[in-house]
């Protein structure tokens, strides 16, 4: 499988995506953001391409310190580096949600989140998403939530964006990972052959058609990555 894992960057030219990395990213990279990327690169190999960005991730830096972010809610974590980078973001009491059934994936990102000493910010849940979040609707948690991040299932967006909608407050971001889905959103479905896009890419085209017409949020598709949607809820 990891074999036929496709390149899920939608910027196809390698040399300019290097000098991205090489000219803005990796120079302002936290030392315990590139330890654990390349820890995740050494245990992971190709799957380790679940894993955000460095341009990405520093753009989601930039979006929770301009939000003056403090609660904060991550759907799909693997070994954190989205969330080691949200939880530095934060100030010393911000708080960030993150759900994700697989532990043993955190835990590899789990040194690094203490050695920056920002643990006290992270509540982890190893959980399948959807009872947390109808949990937290019907325990009053609607609409408290600054900032949301969601980087899971494709085939489960639509579905998750019901619900975050309700818990981001007015004014508030969500955000959703690999809404270009390395590129085959663009192609004719009958032309789409890895093995790996094929099965999500007609739900990340109906997310993406949903979420263009969806009158409660404004939203912006990125390219960056392999896509990043922000939404942000008017009402």
């Amino acid at each position: 499988m990891a074999d036929d894992l496709p390149n899920m960057l939608i910027l196809q030219n390698k040399a300019l995506q290097q000098y991205i990395y090489e000219t803005s990213a990796y120079p302002k990279e936290h030392n315990l953001l590139k330890e654990l990327r390349e820890a995740t690169v050494e245990k992971y190999k190709a799957l380790s391409v679940m894993t955000l960005t460095v341009d990405e991730a520093q753009l989601l830096s930039m979006l929770v310190k301009m939000m003056n972010a403090k609660k904060t809610m991550e759907i799909g974590v693997f070994t954190g580096y989205s969330l080691l980078t949200t939880a530095l973001a934060l100030p010393e009491d911000g708080k960030i949600l993150a759900i994700d059934p697989d532990k043993e994936a955190y835990e590899l990102g789990l040194p690094y989140i203490k050695k920056a000493g920002i643990e006290h910010k992270i509540n982890f849940i190893p959980s399948d998403a959807f009872p947390v979040l109808n949990d937290l609707i019907n325990s009053g948690e609607e609409g408290t939530f600054d900032f949301i991040f969601v980087d899971a299932m494709k085939n489960d967006y639509l579905r998750f964006h019901e619900l975050t909608i309700k818990l981001v407050k007015i004014g508030g971001t969500i955000a959703y990972d690999n809404t270009l889905w390395s590129g085959s959103v663009a192609q004719p479905e009958d032309e789409v052959k890895n093995e790996i896009l094929r099965p999500f890419r007609n739900a990340v085209v109906e997310f993406n058609s949903f979420i263009a017409a969806d009158p409660r949020i404004e939203s912006t598709i990125v390219s960056i990555g392999d896509g990043l949607t922000l939404c942000r809820r008017l009402y």
